[in-house]
């Protein structure tokens, strides 16, 4: 039990860090991008290919994930930037498949490294030093460290004035224009930011789980982001957290469920999303500013 929840832990680490960058794009910027997991995708194989190929070490690594995945976040909104919200989402999703597919068809070494294959043998760090649940523990630690810089490097943004002219983006475009702010560039600096924050995510995976895959970073791990962010509350990085802790633990507890419900195997991983949608479509019709709704700053004097 306490390897699981040492696991569990670092899992929520990883998403949380995940879902902030989410968090930043639609809760903040009102961006919806339903290709979120190709930042995560992007820095877990920048990530991996740096370290194993190149020699870099873990930090330089971790850090190349979150440079590739950032640019990977202009590209896409290079050509999209101008979209309508509908448009953009959809175009969002075509870039993630059109990342996914790439990695799915290029090796990239040899002929069993890459493409459908994956990457095997990723390099953990500390691994030579600690076995077992020392380095379970150690890589919590590390995960935990990475997800309060990514909250605060998050909250700062929130407060600073390019926050706030996401937020006005956000509302919509006519009052950021009128004020002179070149909104496309707003969106594209967006983009990146989360993507960098993604592809951190993506390569804390990749270094603790030691294998990446393309089938990893289907449209289904997208689907989980936004579940996060719906259930704690859009626009508010704690209640994007919180979101985080019950959608991991929901998702990873319902493997004990064969102990207590005669059910099938086959049938735990089909019920696990059954019991993420009931909720999500409860918080959407009961709670649907979510869990921690965001607060809203209000300017302005006192009427004393």
């Amino acid at each position: 039990m306490i390897d699981f929840l040492i696991y569990l832990g670092i899992m929520a680490c990883i998403w949380g860090i995940l879902s902030l960058s989410l968090n930043l794009q639609f809760g903040l910027a009102g961006l919806v991008n339903l290709g979120h997991v190709a930042y995560f995708m992007v820095g877990a194989y920048a990530s991996s290919i740096l370290v194993m190929f190149s020699g870099f070490p873990f930090p330089l690594g971790m850090l190349g994930g979150a440079l590739f995945a950032g640019l990977f976040g202009v590209v896409l909104a290079l050509p999209t930037a101008n979209l309508r919200e509908d448009y953009w989402a959809i175009s969002t999703l075509a870039f993630a498949e059109i990342a996914r597919l790439i990695f799915l068809n290029e090796p990239i070494k040899g002929d069993y490294i890459g493409a459908s294959y994956g990457i095997p043998g990723i390099p953990r760090p500390l691994e030579g030093l600690l076995s077992g649940q020392n380095f379970e523990l150690a890589y919590l630690g590390i995960a935990a460290c990475t997800l309060l810089l990514a909250y605060l490097l998050s909250e700062f943004i929130f407060k600073t004035p390019f926050g706030r002219v996401l937020k006005a983006v956000r509302e919509g475009d006519e009052v950021p224009l009128a004020l002179g702010k070149n909104v496309r560039w707003f969106r594209i600096r967006a983009m990146a930011v989360a993507g960098g924050l993604g592809g951190v995510a993506g390569a804390l995976f990749a270094h603790y789980n030691a294998f990446v895959a393309p089938n990893y970073f289907l449209p289904l791990e997208t689907f989980l982001v936004w579940a996060m962010i719906i259930l704690g509350g859009a626009g508010n990085n704690r209640g994007a957290l919180l979101g985080t802790v019950v959608i991991v633990a929901l998702s990873n507890s319902t493997r004990f469920l064969d102990d207590i419900l005669p059910l099938d195997a086959s049938l735990l991983g089909p019920l696990r999303m059954i019991l993420i949608g009931v909720l999500i479509i409860c918080i959407i019709l009961y709670l649907p500013k979510g869990l921690f709704p965001e607060r809203r700053r209000l300017y302005g004097r006192d009427a004393a």
